[in-house]
């Protein structure tokens, strides 16, 4: 028996339910520039959002442009940035990104993949990132919340975020893309938690089937490595 998914309403139930603004979602309310919306997307990795907002805050108060930033000393860098984690990496990354942008975009970021994809240390998420908050451009930029929940919820069932961004691509529509990540990423810190989801609050708990194969997979996987 195929069963049809009402996206729409789901996304809905869960806008109603959150409250607050994730980072990306702050930047984007602000209309701040592309180029702070890109940088703070490459500082996010493997961090918080409150580190990445007080490394791009930080950042950003002393250079504001692909020219500046690509011109800084990269000490200085290091330590604006150092609140998001591994800061040396990640301040040569976003110095070479500021340097690509002013010498081969005219110190304009692009707005189409195929492009945001050949800059330093950009992927699939962190283009689709800059397409949604930064463009308002349909797509959807999966990170650990979109990939988890998605399949938890049962929308897919698949290993790796390029796979879970593929099938969602072919089975959401278009014109509910840009909503994804900015509903999944609140959802996924305040109600869908990795560990110990609070499924009693939750305004999907009646229909959503609870697929956990992804958390006791990595559970396992934990256990062999011990």
């Amino acid at each position: 028996m195929l069963i049809t998914i009402d996206f729409k309403n789901m996304l809905n139930s869960i806008e109603d339910i959150l409250t607050g603004e994730a980072h990306l979602d702050e930047l984007a309310s602000k209309k701040q520039d592309p180029f702070k919306i890109l940088i703070s997307t490459i500082l996010s990795a493997r961090t918080k959002d409150a580190n990445t907002r007080e490394a791009t805050e930080k950042l950003f108060s002393q250079y504001k442009s692909p020219k500046e930033i690509a011109e800084a000393d990269i000490s200085d860098l290091e330590h604006l940035i150092f609140k998001a984690g591994f800061y040396r990496v990640k301040a040569k990354r976003i110095k070479e990104v500021a340097n690509i942008i002013k010498n081969n975009y005219n110190g304009i970021v692009p707005d189409e993949k195929e492009d945001l994809l050949t800059l330093p240390g950009v992927g699939a998420k962190t283009a689709n990132c800059v397409l949604v908050y930064a463009f308002k451009k349909p797509a959807i930029p999966v990170d650990t919340h979109v990939h988890r929940i998605s399949n938890r919820l049962g929308w897919v069932h698949t290993k790796t975020p390029e796979k879970t961004e593929e099938r969602l691509l072919e089975k959401i529509p278009k014109n509910q893309w840009i909503r994804i990540n900015r509903l999944f990423v609140r959802f996924g810190q305040e109600i869908c938690l990795p560990n110990y989801p609070k499924c009693d609050i939750c305004p999907l708990n009646e229909i959503c089937p609870k697929d956990f194969s992804m958390e006791i997979a990595l559970k396992k996987k934990r256990k062999k490595k011990k």
